[in-house]
Order: C-alpha cells, then structure tokens, then sequence
C-alpha cells in the first residue's frame, strides 16, 4: 500500500502537469492507495484556493476517490460528514474539525462564522469563547 503527498493527489485530479500526472495515474491503477485525512484537508485547500474550482467539482471528486476499490481514505466516515457538511455551506476544515471530534460534547473557537455556520444540534456543540 503507498500512502500519498498532496501533490500526487492534485496532480491525479488535475491533470496539470501531464508527466506527474501520468505517474499518478499508474500508481493509483497498479497500487492500493492511502489518502491520510490531512491531505484530503490540503488538497481541498489547493483546488478551491489555487485551482479556484466549484465546491460542487471539489466534493465530487473526493466521494469519487472514496468510491474507487483500491483507496483506503483515512477516517473516511468523518470525511464524508465534512463534505456533507461542506455542501450545506459551512468550510471544509471546520466540518472536518467537528467530524473528527465526535467523542466530545463541546468545539471552542473564536470563529464566529463556524459558530454560526454549524447545523443546530450537532455534536460537538460549537461554543465560542
């Protein structure tokens, strides 16, 4: 199994260097793959940020990823919480901070637009300080 950086996964979803694009592409049809959950965090970050692609291509493209037999994305259950999430408006990182946060009761912030952007009785409560 290989875990994979960032830019692999960029490059696979991309296509913009055609090179490391190819090498993605063999690896993920010849290999079992990995996707830790921090890269999934990273490359939302770069394609909505860098690439300026649609939150709709964006989601797309990870439910797909997850769907392939041969990945493995790491906590996959609280990733696609986030993405839910993430469709209904609130940032990817804050659902994915609150998905991954289900053994608690209460999420501090100082971050009024997560407080306000987080779904009326989800668990962990989001509290402001």
């Amino acid at each position: 199994m290989y875990a994979i950086d960032t830019n692999v996964l960029v490059r696979l979803l991309t296509q913009d260097d055609a090179s490391q694009a190819a090498r993605a592409v063999a690896l993920f049809r010849a290999e079992k793959i990995f996707i830790p959950k921090t890269v999934v965090l990273e490359t939302e970050w770069v394609l909505r940020r860098l690439y300026r692609l649609e939150r709709a291509v964006v989601i797309d493209a990870f439910h797909k990823l997850g769907e392939l037999d041969n990945v493995e994305i790491e906590q996959f259950a609280a990733i696609n919480e986030a993405l839910t999430l993430n469709e209904k408006g609130m940032d990817f990182a804050d659902a994915l901070h609150l998905a991954s946060s289900k053994n608690s009761q209460k999420f501090a912030t100082f971050d009024e637009k997560m407080k306000q952007s987080a779904p009326v009785g989800i668990t962990p409560k989001v509290q402001l300080l």
